[in-house]
């Protein structure tokens, strides 16, 4: 292990079969150059570096060191999670970016998942899971805990929604269409929505007929939930 000028601590590598290329990102450097120790004497893994989340040349190390994997503590980046990750993988698209951290919020999971992570791994589980973690994301793989995996895929889900439902998807609506799907996003039932627009009942059902073919729904609830994801409120106003 040497320390190069700039700060960056560089494990020697070794003469040995193919390995995998990992750097290792966190504050705790006694924490980071054990686990560096442990995964060096595995075959196929060769730790090439260890630094901090704080160091301003991140995407250097990365352009330079050239990991196959990345590992990163995330909990320290606050609000500037996404960017760094983003920056990370920006560097080196090669590399598969791993979440190593005690961190246990359902949201900051879901922020790296945007950001690309391909795995968020607990600092609780032992090394022998991390070796088998870090093999994978090289091959394709990705890992998520099961209390975290749902909400990460339901919110990618619904940004897949929001870009798919977003911007002019309502201007295939005709004005009194757009109006009787506000009354319904307002929670107003049919009968209601007819005396507001001064409209027969029958032509609230038709309106609202015209509205699930174009929406491709089939149901108010759809119809509603894809009202929000482009941008329509209950006062009438797009966001």
């Amino acid at each position: 292990m040497q320390a190069g000028e700039d700060g960056v601590i560089r494990m020697v590598p070794q003469h040995r079969a193919h390995t995998l290329r990992v750097l290792l990102i966190d504050d705790h450097l006694m924490m980071s150059e054990a686990l560096a120790l442990r995964l060096s004497s595995v075959p196929d893994l060769w730790v090439a570096g260890t630094c901090t989340t704080s160091d301003p040349n991140l995407p250097d190390i990365v352009r330079r060191l050239q990991p196959d994997v990345i590992t990163i503590e995330t909990e320290p980046l606050g609000s500037s999670t996404g960017r760094v990750l983003q920056s990370l993988g920006a560097a080196r698209p090669q590399a598969r970016i791993v979440v190593l951290s005690a961190d246990q919020d359902v949201s900051h999971a879901v922020e790296a998942a945007r950001a690309g992570v391909a795995a968020w791994v607990s600092k609780q589980q032992d090394a022998a899971e991390l070796e088998t973690v870090l093999r994978g994301v090289v091959a394709g793989c990705a890992w998520f805990p099961p209390r975290i995996l749902g909400a990460v895929l339901r919110e990618l889900r619904e940004d897949i929604d929001s870009a798919r439902y977003g911007g002019d998807l309502l201007s295939m609506l005709s004005r009194r269409e757009r109006e009787v799907l506000l009354g319904m996003v307002q929670g107003k039932q049919a009968r209601q929505i007819g005396a507001e627009l001064m409209i027969s009942l029958d032509t609230v059902r038709t309106h609202t007929r015209n509205v699930f073919a174009k929406l491709d729904v089939h149901s108010r609830l759809e119809a509603v939930r894809i009202a929000h994801l482009a941008g329509m409120r209950a006062d009438g106003r797009r966001h």
